[in-house]
This record gives structure tokens, C-alpha cells and sequence, in this order.
């Protein structure tokens, strides 16, 4: 959320639901957060054809009743806990899950831009920090 209220993004307040989400769907709890900078600029540059689509999921065509939903849809399918979806994404690393998102032959460097981001927003540790220290 400081990251986000930091630079005046609309998903300011939905900080801890992300990091609730990638920790229930085992993932570093950066990532989400990372590609809805990268991919909206916080929120600012959403999907416009589409409700509450802050991270580019399904190419600006799906739709989501919440940022809340759009956090647990893309969690759980990054996490690869999606029957559908999970051939792409489960048991790899943050780095093959980004290139599975958005392959290089398509944003040839995608997956390290959003982990650039992840390191701008803290370290990996730090949300364990955070949450024994609250």
C-alpha cells in the first residue's frame, strides 16, 4: 500500500490482499503488485473496455466484479491453482511464470522489468518482516 499511496496508484488499499493472495497461491508476494505497475501503472491506465483490469489478464477482455476478485483470479492462476491455466504456470519459478504471462517473443523483456519492479517495492523478506512486526 505505501508503495502504491507513494505514487498516487488507485490500488492503494489493496496491498494486503495481495500479499494474502500470493502467499495462499505460493508466490513471492511482490509479483502481483509489480505486474499491476507494469502492466496499469497502479490502476491509473486500467483496462477501459473492461471492469477492474489493473494486470492485462486474458488481453484487456475479461472482466472482474472487484479489484479483489481480479487479485484472487490472477493469484490463483499464477499459483498455478487453476485446472485451466495450470499447464502454464505451476512449479516455476517467478521469473518462467512472467514469461509464461507475457512471452518474450511478445515484450521481449517483460519478465525483467516486473522483477525490477518487485525489487523497487522491497525484498522478498520483507512482508514476513512486516506481519511479525504488526
Amino acid at each position: 500500500d505505501a508503495y502504491f499511496r507513494e505514487r498516487g496508484m488507485p490500488l492503494e488499499g489493496t496491498g494486503m490482499k495481495m500479499v494474502a493472495e500470493a502467499e495462499k497461491n505460493n508466490l513471492d508476494w511482490r509479483l502481483l503488485p509489480a505486474i499491476a505497475v507494469r502492466e496499469s501503472t497502479g490502476g491509473k491506465n486500467a483496462c477501459k473496455k473492461v471492469k477492474y483490469s489493473s494486470f492485462g489478464w486474458g488481453s484487456c477482455k475479461i472482466s472482474f466484479n472487484s479489484n479483489n476478485h481480479a487479485i484472487e483470479v490472477v493469484a490463483k492462476n499464477l499459483g498455478g491453482n487453476n485446472p485451466k491455466t495450470a499447464r502454464h504456470y505451476d512449479d516455476k519459478t517467478t521469473k518462467e511464470i512472467l514469461r509464461a504471462y507475457n512471452p518474450p517473443s511478445v515484450v521481449p523483456r517483460y519478465a525483467e522489468q516486473v522483477m525490477s519492479i518487485m525489487d523497487n517495492i522491497g525484498t522478498k523478506n520483507m512482508a514476513i518482516t512486516l506481519a511479525v512486526n504488526s
